[in-house]
């Protein structure tokens, strides 16, 4: 069986780069990213494309939560442990692991709001200036914010529990993230840092 840790780690190393594109950081990153796509040295590029990143890992990582969770009600084990990091014993209550009021799985639940998510920022990122981009930006931000409420729900049947699923914890932090990145979207708006020739004023904007 494949090392969890190696996998979380898999998803770590992206989500973190895409955090790392929408701050001050990405100045840096853009530079060097710049000699491969000129176009990535315009903030706002850089800022989508982060977004992007983030939102499919968020996607891939409610994908496995969703086959933990199917391989487990066929008697799988597949992260369990007698530490407090365990998912199968956090996907694999049945009191828990779907929603309370529809009773789908919180795995499935999460692939919806990515794909929703990455719709958001695909169809922004083609075309940034179309009167409806901003407007798209906010039901992101809406969308994410409320994820938080969600998130809020499941880490208190986490607390319940003693126990915390660690791939359900990265989904949590790429919607963190995403809301994050449509917050700075809105920002970049107010400060007329989202034109592509605004490009050098980009490197004024700070998190």
């Amino acid at each position: 069986m494949v090392d969890q840790n190696l996998i979380l780690a898999g998803y770590a190393v992206p989500l973190v780069f895409g955090l790392l594109l929408m701050t001050k950081a990405g100045d840096g990153l853009g530079e060097a990213l710049s000699q491969r796509n000129p176009l990535l040295v315009h903030a706002r590029r850089r800022h989508m494309l982060g977004m992007n990143i983030v939102a499919f890992m968020g996607f891939v990582v409610s994908v496995h939560t969703l086959w933990i969770s199917n391989k487990i009600s066929e008697g799988a084990n597949v992260c369990s442990t007698a530490t407090v990091f365990s998912c199968d014993d956090v996907l694999g209550n049945a009191q828990y692991n779907v929603d309370p009021f529809f009773g789908i799985s919180w795995g499935l639940i999460g692939m919806f709001a990515f794909g929703a998510i990455l719709f958001i920022t695909n169809s922004v990122g083609k075309e940034p200036d179309a009167l409806w981009a901003e407007a798209y930006m906010k039901y992101g931000m809406y969308m994410t914010g409320a994820g938080m409420l969600v998130i809020a729900l499941l880490v208190s049947y986490e607390v319940r529990m003693e126990k915390i699923c660690q791939f359900c914890t990265m989904a949590h932090i790429a919607n963190m993230v995403c809301l994050f990145g449509f917050w700075k979207a809105g920002r970049m708006h107010e400060e007329g840092n989202w034109n592509d020739e605004d490009g050098p004023a980009d490197a004024k904007m700070s998190v």
